[in-house]
């Protein structure tokens, strides 16, 4: 049954108010891959009413009022994707269509939708409490650039006049936020919770062990100093190494608590063992498909966290490196499941989570004394601690490959090929190719010019050349024919013409063409979007080219689709300013002809 979302609902389970009121910018879909649906599945389960209003209209009030009061509160989320991200593409063009909303349709969530619809519950109900959280929360809990505004914007928690906000995975602060709101704590006075943000202006709540990071004025006048906090807050992501950070406005103060330890394997394995009805509500049947539950329907998260460290990615600062993973038994109880329902056609979609093959704890080291503050688990090379084994998840593939009515099983999480290199056991390896990849295999190599990958954080080309020709090598043992697509990544902080040069020759001698390209794209809480405001390095202070105008990131998307048409002129330009002449003409490693005299 799902939660209830009118009057009607609460009537027929006799609920005369409910605990928790959960306002999300998604339509309502309750599945496990969505963060509205576990959160509220999770507090139903400790005995706590929860109601959904999914993408209330913001010009009609009833819309907020139609569940009444809460006892206990409202959560706020923009849903599973930050709404800016939702709404408009790397070039600030408004999107088209909104996966998360039925019939795909743009406009049912404002921009920076968190904040909208708490304001409008601030004005409704002004002594309720407000709880905001989700991947939204999570990114802009302290001060932060925006790249859709081009500023740095305050935390989220001021702008929203929200009372807490849960970042993270959340699972563990929400419940005992819930429990401390129970027994008659008042909202402004739940201070100490771990993987909590809170404001006050009263300093005898600001922690004493607290690191005072630059003031939002410091950080506003000076991108030095900028970078320099936002290294401070990178480096307190570990729920045991990380400190509470105090963050300075004229009216208020901001404080970061550390962040919530990782689940256990029984916690997660409760998670995502709920009585979750697995698609959207009914109501959407007559308002059209919601295409989000496409890819996740028929797929099963394994674990979650990760310590691959991508600087563009916002993982690590939301889910933490730490990995953590459920049992085979849930996982392969989800699989049965999920053979029972009538849609279902004997294809798991995926088993994995943020990066497929990273299924247990990178190092025992990370268990007791947290994460390394000034090293990853991978760069040039693989730590020596760092503990290489697929055997888990494979045992996992195995076992579900193996139930009746499952045809096949595919991977199609990112798959970290200098792992899978590392590994001297090529079982997974040899196993993936013969039975887990459906024609083709996408990885992302981003880029293939070490001095970008360098400031990507991702392994060198040597890496990816040895994992491509293994690929083939195993695809020709297998009798197998199927492909490689690699995402490229272009005008990321580091990659100058030279470098953007470098790949089309890469992709030229590959003869592979690709037919999609992403841009960097600026999102709050990355390495990169750090560099991309700064033009620092914040781990170095180092400076670092960005490409920023329009022409030199359309030159650079440009080289990686030479072969287009579309974009000669573009790529004729980028090599005459490249002073890579020798690139035009007839001959077999030239990119294009010269220009029709």
């Amino acid at each position: 049954m799902f939660l209830p979302i009118s009057q009607e609902d609460l009537k027929e389970r006799n609920i005369e108010s409910l605990d928790f009121i959960l306002i999300s910018g998604d339509a309502y879909i309750d599945h496990p891959s969505f963060g509205v649906a576990i959160i509220s599945r999770l507090l139903e389960s400790y005995g706590y009413t929860v109601g959904i209003i999914a993408q209330p209209d913001m010009s009609n009030n009833l819309d907020f009022k139609k569940l009444g009061t809460p006892n206990l509160g409202f959560l706020i989320s923009s849903g599973n994707i930050d709404s800016m991200v939702n709404h408009y593409s790397v070039a600030k063009r408004r999107r088209s269509k909104d996966l998360y909303s039925p019939g795909g349709k743009m406009g049912l969530r404002p921009d920076y939708a968190t904040i909208k619809y708490s304001m409008k519950i601030r004005e409704l109900y002004p002594s309720s409490a407000i709880i905001i959280g989700g991947i939204e929360a999570s990114l802009r809990r302290m001060a932060h650039y925006d790249y859709w505004s081009n500023k740095v914007r305050k935390s989220i928690l001021i702008d929203s006049k929200a009372d807490l906000l849960v970042y993270g995975m959340s699972e563990l602060s929400i419940i005992e936020v819930a429990e401390y709101l129970r027994s008659g704590l008042d909202i402004k006075d739940i201070i100490f919770i771990k993987g909590t943000v809170y404001k006050t202006k009263n300093e005898d709540y600001i922690p004493s062990d607290a690191v005072t990071l630059p003031s939002y004025d410091e950080i506003l006048d000076n991108k030095r100093i900028y970078a320099k906090s936002f290294n401070i807050k990178y480096q307190n992501i570990d729920h045991i190494s990380a400190k509470p950070l105090l963050e300075r406005y004229r009216n208020h103060n901001i404080i970061q608590n550390p962040p919530n330890r990782p689940l256990t394997q029984n916690e997660m394995d409760n998670v995502y063992n709920l009585e979750y009805e697995r698609t959207y509500h009914p109501i959407y049947k007559k308002l059209g498909h919601i295409p989000a539950i496409n890819e996740v329907k028929f797929s099963i998260i394994s674990n979650r966290g990760c310590y691959g460290g991508c600087s563009f990615c916002a993982l690590t600062y939301h889910q933490g490196r730490i990995i953590q993973s459920r049992s085979k038994e849930s996982i392969v109880k989800e699989a049965i499941k999920i053979t029972k329902d009538p849609e279902f056609k004997g294809y798991i979609h995926d088993i994995g989570g943020p990066t497929a093959n990273f299924h247990d704890v990178a190092c025992d080291k990370q268990l007791t004394k947290g994460v390394c503050l000034n090293k990853q688990c991978l760069e040039d090379k693989s730590c020596p601690l760092l503990k290489i084994s697929h055997s888990n998840y494979l045992d996992i593939l195995r076992e579900v490959r193996g139930l009746d009515k499952i045809k096949k099983v595919f991977v199609r999480s990112g798959i970290r090929y200098d792992y899978l290199l590392y590994d001297k056991n090529e079982s997974f390896f040899n196993e993936l190719v013969k039975y887990h990849i459906s024609g083709q295999l996408k990885v992302a190599p981003e880029h293939i010019s070490d001095a970008v990958l360098n400031k990507m954080n991702k392994p060198k080309r040597e890496l990816y050349d040895r994992f491509v020709k293994r690929y083939y090598e195993l695809n020709k043992k297998h009798d197998k024919n199927q492909f490689l697509v690699p995402y490229l990544m272009s005008s990321h902080p580091g990659s100058t013409l030279k470098e953007a040069i470098e790949l089309a020759e890469y992709i030229r001698d590959l003869k592979y063409y690709p037919e999609q390209v992403q841009d960097f794209y600026p999102t709050p809480g990355t390495l990169s979007t750090c560099m991309f405001y700064t033009g620092l390095d914040p781990k170095t202070m180092e400076e670092v080219y960005i490409p920023r105008t329009k022409e030199e990131k359309a030159m650079q998307r440009a080289l990686i689709q030479y072969r287009n048409p579309k974009n000669y002129n573009l790529v004729y330009k980028a090599l005459k300013k490249g002073h890579r002449e020798d690139l035009i003409g007839f001959s077999k490693h030239c990119l294009i002809k010269p220009k029709r005299k």
